[in-house]
């Protein structure tokens, strides 16, 4: 192709832009590690962590076809003994939609708590799901493959309206947040600019 003869003017014209060599390093001088346990993130720097690679983002799936809106975020208890949100509200569908396990487990519990139908999934690894107010035939000991239906949702948590499902999570006997299983909740981390070599 042709350079008309103003523009190759104009690009001889402009002075040259000096280039300047970025210095490279082996290793980025921070990263970020996360567990599926939302707020509990570590800043670690790569020659003092114990050489563990940082962890994946989650893998579980949502209990939820198609995904849901939340409708309440997970507000964890300063002291285990005070109020707060230990867990997330999801908008189903509609009224009975099917729950879905998130993760292959076991089931460790059906039935009602306070007024409410509860199934309770373990996860192993200390890791447990708990999902109300949901209807299931399932019975305690039973294995399940992620996705499979867990049992069918209830009215009654939310309100009339929007149907919605209360998801928990624990690791031992801490609630952690249901969504760091489902998405990346972990936060961007800006690095130290690059040194400039001397000269």
């Amino acid at each position: 192709m042709k350079i008309p003869v103003g523009l190759a003017a104009l690009l001889l014209a402009l002075p040259a832009v000096p280039t300047v060599p970025v210095p490279q390093r082996s290793a980025p001088e921070a990263f970020v590690t996360a567990g599926p346990v939302g707020p509990e993130v570590s800043i670690s720097s790569v020659r003092g962590s114990s050489g563990a690679p940082p962890v994946p983002a989650p893998t579980w799936d949502w209990p939820l076809s198609p995904r849901p809106a939340v409708l309440r975020g997970f507000v964890p208890p300063a002291k285990p003994w005070l109020s707060g949100h230990r867990g997330v509200d999801i908008e189903a569908a509609y009224d009975g939609a099917p729950l879905f396990s998130p993760e292959a487990g076991t089931v460790s519990f059906v039935g009602v708590v306070v007024d409410r139908p509860v199934i309770t999934i373990d996860h192993g690894n200390g890791l447990r799901s708990s999902f109300e107010p949901v209807a299931s035939a399932l019975t305690v000991g039973a294995a399940v493959a992620r996705g499979d239906i867990l049992g069918r949702m209830q009215i009654g948590h939310c309100g009339p309206a929007p149907p919605c499902l209360h998801w928990g999570v624990r690791r031992g006997e801490d609630y952690v947040n249901p969504l760091a299983f489902v998405m990346d909740l972990r936060p961007s981390v800006l690095l130290p600019p690059l040194a400039t070599s001397p000269g």
